[in-house]
């Protein structure tokens, strides 16, 4: 298959590797249609390459069409259509009960001292292959794809794998009363949903701020 591959600091390139093949019973294989840049990945052109290797497959923002289950998995079925969050995740153990799922203790990266596995992020994250690429093995099936309608086009539900609920979860813990003011520094992607998540969320007054008029 096609696949964007890390190749060395500042080089990035479209190559041939291995399709993904089920490894454990709670494994699916997802036929990627639509999958994303994220800002996240910037650091891994540069600033976090000596934690990558020459072939490692980037993206960590994926949608598509279930080709394959695990035998675990019935929950899914070839021909659902599913969009894959970031982070890589069991859904029963203590910190997956607790609602988190960033420190899920089955997939955590112990030996780097990090917390949950997620894809196509270094060594440091688990070496899992990414999604920008034709087809993406995913990992603990049974809980991290979410099935989506059949109908409308993949930006509809394409967001929903980082960078919505990231902004979601930014403009949650800042916690502005409905009458109170939103300062937003920033606004690349995370920071124009975050505005907007704001407003749709009846916060009255949002202040933007970036040093691009």
């Amino acid at each position: 298959m096609k696949a964007l591959t890390w190749q060395g600091n500042l080089d990035v390139r479209v190559t041939d590797v291995a399709d993904p093949r089920i490894q454990e019973p709670n494994d699916a294989i997802i036929a990627v249609t639509s999958t994303a840049i994220c800002g996240s990945d910037l650091h891994l052109y540069g600033v976090l390459g000596p934690y990558l290797s020459p072939g490692d497959v980037l993206g960590h923002e994926a949608m598509g069409i279930v080709a394959e289950v695990g035998a675990d998995i019935t929950n899914l079925a070839p021909g659902d259509r599913v969009v894959i969050p970031f982070n890589i995740s069991c859904g029963h153990c203590w910190m997956c009960g607790r609602g988190l799922y960033a420190q899920c203790e089955t997939t955590q990266v112990r030996e780097q001292g990090k917390g949950a596995a997620l894809f196509g992020y270094t060594s440091l994250y688990g070496s899992v292959p990414g999604g920008q690429a034709q087809f993406l093995r995913v990992p603990q099936a049974q809980f991290g794809p979410v099935k989506l309608p059949p109908d409308g086009p993949d930006e509809q539900y394409l967001f929903l794998s980082d960078v919505l609920p990231t902004a979601f979860q930014a403009v949650a813990y800042a916690d502005t009363p409905k009458d109170g003011t939103l300062a937003v520094l920033g606004l690349g992607p995370i920071g124009q949903f975050s505005a907007r998540i704001a407003r749709h969320l009846g916060v009255e007054r949002v202040i933007g701020v970036d040093p691009v008029p």
